[in-house]
């Protein structure tokens, strides 16, 4: 017989990339009174970990608990960039309802009808918030508008569709009914929450299931499996049975059981249907997994990921530097690394290339892939990584391509440069909007134009433009896209980069590499001004003689080096070359190291 928990709230989180979710649990942690003042330090609470803090974004979901009024609030943080959209997808089923964060000025952008139509095919229920109403250029009401117009263009339901809303700033720590009336906290959303998220309704008495969405590790306990108990009671010491894919089935034994609590978490001994739990002890689970007891397996249905649309190539790093640097440096490291990050990234794919020692590596876009990059560099890794690739498909003879939906906010008077590049890259025009001087342009685009934009288009304005992109679908495919439209000087010589070459170098071409810096063979150490490559020798030294004359000794004046970011390195090779990463440096290098062995492998092609 089914139960209502009236103790519980299940709530997740969802918004567009900073529009304040993680601002948002802040003030709700600050104001839960759960806390004392020192245990709470900074901003940004739950982004913990170091490639969140640097980036300001949010990559991993995160579970907390807040108690309030005796109802037990469970709070699921999510990412808001689209490149983590597979974080969002996994954890939707733990929550019963959700807040929908939208900007004030911005409205509604690519991500939040992501993460909306997720939530609504879920069936959760959702609350409004409009988040900092304190912008000068806040339009509160609008918002609200554009909101009701999405959830009807996504076919929300009429009750999903009659959705309660609150005006918010969570920068200044307050939610409010009425943007023009300023209150003293955020406890009104966390009033609406109780009144207006449903409680789990569930049958305690029934046999377990319990749905695995998150995998987590400890050095201590290995695994740790977190997910919501949809039925039954979970109990410490109790036998079960996972339901993994292909009706596979793998018993074992729960060692340890926690709930959340605050911002930890707190061993208990059972956990009841409705709440959520982290089970330790289960070396073999997985996301996706339903745990059951071993006298009634009913599974419940795996979690649905979209599939990714962009790869790259891994591989160990086989340069004349390679192995200096990097603790894990083997591809027997590389492949147990990858392994296990497929347990806890669901929209992530890997697949080994046959013949090589080299992995195909699909995710969700450039970003998706350079944070798993950057974090395996932290790690002491050392790789070697391709050109990014999108991934075709074949629908009925017809070879179809990812298109994204691209929207780009800039100033008026630099509409030309973003229309003549998108344009360049088989960009469509779908909508074009003034709003207080700023011109905002939604393409759709192949999402091969997209490698390399983001970085040309912020030179091309002057770092003004706002660019957001999610997946659209998929189209029949389009032309040929141009690509970098200049070649790069590589070196053909081993040795140590010396001022008085660059000096040479620099008048036509950008330098890569600093005086001083180690080089090697077919390393590339800059950008020619034209558009071929050429090879160049970076070490060569000054003549010098016991005569002087005037003018022999000037000064030598270098342009700083240009240092690419992980990001902005996968955008600007080609197909013949990679990105080197170790655990300090990031260099660019062609694929095949001898000048002659790369003549030659021009002219077979």
């Amino acid at each position: 017989m089914p139960q209502i928990r009236n103790d519980i709230r299940n709530i997740a989180i969802i918004a567009h990339v900073d529009h304040g979710k993680t601002t948002l649990v802040d003030c709700m942690l600050r104001q839960s009174g759960q806390f004392r003042d020192a245990q709470l330090t900074g901003e940004q609470i739950l982004d913990s970990n170091d490639l969140e803090r640097e980036r300001g974004i949010t990559i991993l979901a995160k579970n907390i608990a807040i108690p309030y009024k005796g109802v037990k609030i469970n709070i699921i943080d999510t990412p808001g960039h689209a490149d983590f959209g597979g974080e969002v997808e996994r954890v939707l089923s733990m929550a019963d309802g959700c807040l929908v964060l939208v900007d004030a000025a911005e409205g509604p952008m690519p991500q939040t009808r992501f993460v909306l139509g997720k939530a609504l095919e879920v069936g959760l229920r959702p609350i409004v918030v409009v988040n900092k109403i304190d912008r000068k250029d806040a339009r509160a009401y609008e918002v609200v508008n554009e909101m009701f117009d999405l959830f009807l263009q996504l076919g929300a339901s009429d009750e999903a569709a009659d959705f309660p809303y609150l005006f918010a700033s969570t920068k200044e720590g307050y939610a409010t009914t009425d943007p023009a009336v300023r209150t003293d906290s955020i406890l009104p959303l966390m009033d609406l929450i109780l009144t207006k998220i449903p409680a789990p309704e569930v049958e305690i008495g029934a046999s377990l299931q319990m749905l695995v969405t998150t995998i987590a590790w400890s050095e201590f306990v290995g695994r740790i499996a977190i997910g919501k108990v949809h039925a039954g009671t979970i109990r410490k010491g109790m036998n079960v049975v996972m339901m993994q894919r292909n009706d596979k089935q793998i018993s074992g034994k729960i060692a340890q059981l926690y709930t959340f609590n605050n911002l930890g978490r707190t061993e208990v001994h059972e956990v009841d249907a409705g709440d959520i739990a982290a089970v330790v002890g289960l070396t073999e689970i997985e996301i996706g997994d339903t745990i059951c007891p071993p006298l009634y397996p009913n599974p419940l249905p795996r979690i649905h990921v979209d599939e990714p649309t962009l790869k790259m190539t891994f591989g160990i790093n086989n340069s004349p530097l390679g192995g200096k640097e990097g603790k894990f440096v083997t591809s027997r490291h590389l492949r147990e690394r990858l392994l296990r990050e497929l347990e806890r990234n669901v929209a992530l794919r890997v697949e080994p290339i046959e013949g090589t020692e080299l992995f195909s590596v699909a995710g969700r876009g450039v970003l998706h892939l350079s944070v798993l990059i950057e974090t395996m560099r932290r790690e002491g890794y050392e790789l070697s990584i391709g050109k990014p690739e999108v991934i075709y498909r074949n629908n009925n003879g017809v070879i179809e391509e990812p298109f994204e939906t691209l929207v780009i906010e800039v100033p008026e008077n630099q509409t030309g440069p973003v229309m003549e590049m998108v344009g360049t890259r088989r960009g469509q025009v779908l909508e074009m909007n003034n709003r207080n001087e700023i011109t905002i342009i939604k393409f759709s685009i192949p999402a091969r134009g997209l490698i390399g934009l983001r970085t040309r288009l912020l030179m091309a304005t002057q770092g003004n433009a706002v660019i957001n992109h999610r997946f659209e679908g998929y189209k029949p495919r389009e032309e040929a896209i141009p690509g970098r439209s200049t070649g790069v000087l590589v070196s053909m010589v081993n040795g140590k980069a010396n001022a008085f070459a660059l000096d040479s170098l620099q008048a036509r071409s950008e330098p890569h590499v600093s005086p001083g810096e180690v080089v090697y063979e077919g390393m590339i150490v800059g950008e020619n001004s034209r558009n071929e490559d050429m090879d160049v020798n970076p070490t060569k030294e000054k003549k010098l003689t016991n005569m002087r004359a005037s003018g022999s000794d000037r000064n030598i004046i270098l342009k700083p080096a240009k240092k690419f970011t992980l990001e902005e390195a996968l955008e600007f090779i080609e197909e013949d070359e990679l990105v080197e990463v170790t655990p300090s440096i990031i260099r660019l290098r062609k694929i095949i190291l001898k000048e002659i062995d790369r003549k030659r492998a021009n002219r077979k092609s």
